[in-house]
């Protein structure tokens, strides 16, 4: 199995496309953070003028943990376009390229080749994030240094430094959860077609069309709202919450690690019984 998630992961490296998201990131959170730079502090005092009035604000409140915070709410609704790009074309690439046949040939199983497959393209999920995390906070540091972060959302939250670096592991990590829904949900419509611009389209238009409908308050959305994963996927803003909602933030992971499973699920029967011979 190591061997074939290699075999996989080599794949998926050796193509161009697959380094799309990693400059993308490179490219595009720099210039977040020099706008934020250049106008963050003003962006600031607009929104806390109102607190300023009654109470003194004293540190470094426009560094890099906000800086991160900020670029995180930003690029999580972006993300999952650069994620398609990659999964869904690790099933319908081979059907491009017309090596269905030769692959499925081989003395392995059809699950262990989807597995390896679906590991393969999780961990460059993962990796995808983990880029985020160091180029946002990385940098972010570098460049605004560190202090509080204030946190602004019905409340204004205000954490210490020694309790920033913990709540942002494990945002990341949820983040990294959300991703692999649209990962898998991608790798799912990979095994339908025999193009990857199929899985791409279809992959963002789902989420798409749940955004929208997570955003109406519309009594007939109320009761399908609690089953779109997402629904779930900005849950990782619970970790800057204070106290913290340890039993939703379970529930919604639970709920993101089931869709996963469905989706996986749902893309070994199909693959399992693919005609290669047509």
């Amino acid at each position: 199995m190591i061997n074939l998630i290699r075999i996989e992961l080599f794949k998926i490296f050796k193509k161009v496309r697959s380094y799309i998201g990693f400059i993308a990131i490179a490219v595009l959170v720099p210039v977040i953070q020099i706008a934020l730079y250049l106008e963050g502090e003003n962006i600031l005092n607009f929104l806390t003028q109102n607190l300023r009035q009654s109470f003194f604000f004293v540190g470094n409140f426009l560094n890099g943990y906000l800086i991160a915070f900020i670029v995180l709410g930003s690029l999580m609704i972006h993300i999952p376009f650069l994620i398609t790009l990659v999964t869904g074309d690790l099933l319908a690439g081979e059907a491009t390229s017309g090596t269905y046949r030769m692959l499925l040939t081989r003395p392995v199983s059809r699950t262990k080749i989807l597995t390896a497959k679906f590991i393969a393209g999780q961990i460059y999920t993962h990796s995808l994030v983990l880029w985020l995390a160091a180029i946002s906070m990385g940098l972010g540091v570098i460049i605004f240094g560190v202090g509080e972060l204030i946190v602004i959302t019905d409340n204004i939250t205000i954490f210490a430094k020694d309790d920033i670096l913990w709540r942002f592991a494990l945002a990341y990590g949820f983040g990294a959860l959300s991703m692999s829904v649209v990962a898998s949900l991608s790798f799912l419509f990979s095994s339908l077609v025999e193009n990857s611009i199929g899985p791409i389209i279809s992959t963002m238009a789902i989420i798409i069309v749940f955004i929208i409908i997570s955003s109406i308050n519309v009594n007939f959305f109320e009761s399908i709202k609690p089953y779109l994963f997402t629904n779930y996927m900005q849950h990782w803003r619970y970790f800057f919450d204070d106290p913290l909602d340890s039993a939703e933030i379970i529930k919604s992971g639970i709920i993101l690690l089931g869709h996963v499973v469905v989706f996986f699920t749902a893309t070994l029967i199909i693959f399992r019984k693919k005609d290669i011979l047509s």
